[in-house]
């Protein structure tokens, strides 16, 4: 790894599982996340369609430089066209799928296909003074953060038996999106 970098900031976030998606919380955004984890690198490659239905390609850089606590590394990223984001997709890589739900100041992934019925709370932060200034609602569960298991690049290549017994490690049990969405309308 290079001495110096440049273009790369630290990445600032805390994780944490959620045995289901909150019901009671306000959601103020919902994107969906296609992330492509090209192979035999630490690149991945993003597309987000907003709510609103505007779509966003992203190319990111994640580079191990963990430290305990909300500390994850430094991240590069940058915007593509869909015309760049055509040509790199044509790459080999595996995929994962979310939904992203912003309650702030958290966002909470639900997990599609493998990983169905596994949901994470994340919150990002710009610097350590504003890592000790988070206050966890009671709908929070054990946090994950120092736990490599639950990045993206690790559960893009998790099987759902291994998901379930990660989980089982946090005494959480996995309730898929369905059964999730069921029990808040009904």
């Amino acid at each position: 790894m290079p001495s110096e970098h440049k273009y790369a900031r630290i990445e600032w976030e805390r994780r944490f599982l959620l045995d289901r998606f909150p019901g009671h919380a306000i959601i103020t955004r919902v994107r969906h996340i296609e992330d492509r984890y090209i192979e035999g690198t630490t690149l991945r490659l993003r597309r987000q369609s907003d709510d609103d239905g505007q779509m966003v390609f992203k190319l990111t850089q994640k580079l191990a430089d963990k430290a305990a606590g909300a500390r994850q590394g430094l991240i590069t990223s940058m915007y593509l066209t869909a015309t760049e984001f055509g040509v790199l997709a044509a790459l080999p890589a595996k995929m994962l799928t979310k939904s992203r739900h912003s309650v702030p100041p958290f966002g909470i992934d639900v997990f599609d296909g493998v990983l169905n019925g596994l949901v994470l709370a994340e919150v990002e932060f710009h610097s350590a003074v504003e890592v000790a200034t988070l206050q966890l609602p009671s709908f929070i569960g054990p946090e994950v953060s120092d736990d490599p298991r639950f990045t993206g690049g690790r559960l893009v290549a998790v099987s759902q038996e291994e998901l379930k017994n990660w989980v089982a490690q946090y005494e959480i049990e996995l309730t898929p999106k369905a059964d999730q969405e069921q029990s808040r309308s009904g």
